[in-house]
């Protein structure tokens, strides 16, 4: 008899540590959004790399009574830093510049203008964020998930709304991953047959010479017009000088491959892990969200409008579908206009040119960026 209740106290004190005890319908919930997300990046191959941690990260940061986020937890403390404290967004944009040819944009530098259409979907969001309460800092941190760009709605966020950093990380990461989703139907929306079909002319070749200027003056002018974004920039354009010197291509390696998958995982599952149920699941989560889906329509529906602008100003060479690539989720976005492309007329190849604004996107969002920080003073 002894043996029996020893047996059910010991019982009933494995099930009072269990997470299922503690298991709560929020905790299903968010469980069941990372199962969904991860459904997306495996199953419909939505940026994988970038979604499959996220929301794997979802489901961890909803098991109860791991421990995850305890004071003595050394990897989750090692992953905060990294995020609190602006790390991970530089070394990301290094990794970026490397993978990224600027020719095009260099080639076609009209496309600029296309990148800064595209951020009219920041200002949009920030004023409606306004709106709904937030503070002008944390609406500025809101309305940058409309650039496309983890790294760098997670650099503004740690400046002027840390309070939000999860909900805003986990929107911008989301949105980026669901551009193929997401975009083609504003696509259509804004845009004729007609406009849809043109065959835009190859684009020049660009120089050694332009290639690796090209950063060091992007370097130099943007830094000291905007200090608050050296570090983003900075990192970009040394990765891009790593892939063009030709005399670096170890460096560039690493930068591109090695390094920015170790970043990627850290950086990616611990946004996913501020998922948990208690901190997401609150009005203010679902407002950011709401907002980061306007401010990245917004700023779709800006590129492909300019666009349109750009093809009656050409004489119709200009095919509108690259101003969707404004928003720099690079090189996704550019992926899209060429596929959108394609559907419409095959054989066109919108590629190469949907990469220039897809370049000027990354630049733009970094300078709204920068621009929000000096306006606020930080």
């Amino acid at each position: 008899m002894e043996f029996l209740n020893a047996f059910i106290v010991s019982l009933q004190a494995v099930w009072a540590g269990s997470g299922f005890s503690h298991f709560t319908m929020g905790n299903g919930i968010m469980i069941l959004v990372g199962l969904v997300l991860l459904y997306l990046a495996f199953a419909k191959e939505f940026e994988p790399l970038l979604l499959g941690p996220i929301a794997f990260g979802c489901i961890l940061a909803n098991f109860p009574e791991t421990g995850f986020f305890a004071e003595e937890m050394n990897v989750m403390k090692a992953i905060n830093f990294g995020i609190t404290y602006e790390i991970f967004p530089p070394l990301i944009f290094l990794g970026i510049g490397a993978m990224t040819d600027f020719g095009p944009l260099i080639a076609n530098p009209n496309t600029l203008l296309l990148g800064a259409a595209a951020q009219i979907g920041v200002f949009v969001a920030l004023g409606l964020a306004m709106v709904f309460g937030f503070s002008v800092e944390e609406s500025a941190a809101i309305g940058i998930i409309g650039g496309a760009d983890g790294p760098t709605s997670i650099y503004l966020a740690t400046k002027l709304a840390p309070n939000l950093l999860g909900a805003i990380a986990v929107a911008a990461y989301s949105y980026m991953s669901l551009v193929p989703l997401i975009q083609p139907p504003i696509m259509k929306l804004f845009t004729t047959k007609t406009e849809r079909e043109v065959v835009m002319e190859q684009l020049r070749d660009v120089t050694k010479f332009e290639k690796v200027i090209f950063p060091l003056v992007a370097t130099i002018f943007i830094s000291l017009l905007l200090p608050s974004i050296a570090a983003l920039l900075g990192m970009l354009m040394l990765g891009n000088l790593f892939r063009e010197s030709g005399v670096t291509d170890r460096l560039s390696d690493t930068a591109q491959n090695s390094l920015c998958n170790i970043i990627t995982i850290f950086l990616a599952t611990g946004t996913g892990m501020t998922m948990s149920a208690e901190h997401f699941l609150t009005r203010d989560t679902l407002l950011i969200i709401m907002l980061g889906l306007v401010a990245f329509i917004g700023g779709t529906a800006g590129g492909v409008i300019f666009g349109k602008i750009m093809y009656v100003v050409s004489g119709g060479k200009v095919n509108p579908l690259i101003g969707s690539a404004g928003v720099s989720a690079v090189p996704m976005a550019a992926r899209v206009s060429q596929v959108v492309g394609a559907k419409a007329k095959p054989g066109n190849f919108l590629l190469m040119h949907a990469m220039g604004p897809n370049v000027a996107g990354v630049i733009g969002t970094a300078v709204a960026a920068g621009t929000m920080l000096a306006m606020l003073g930080r």
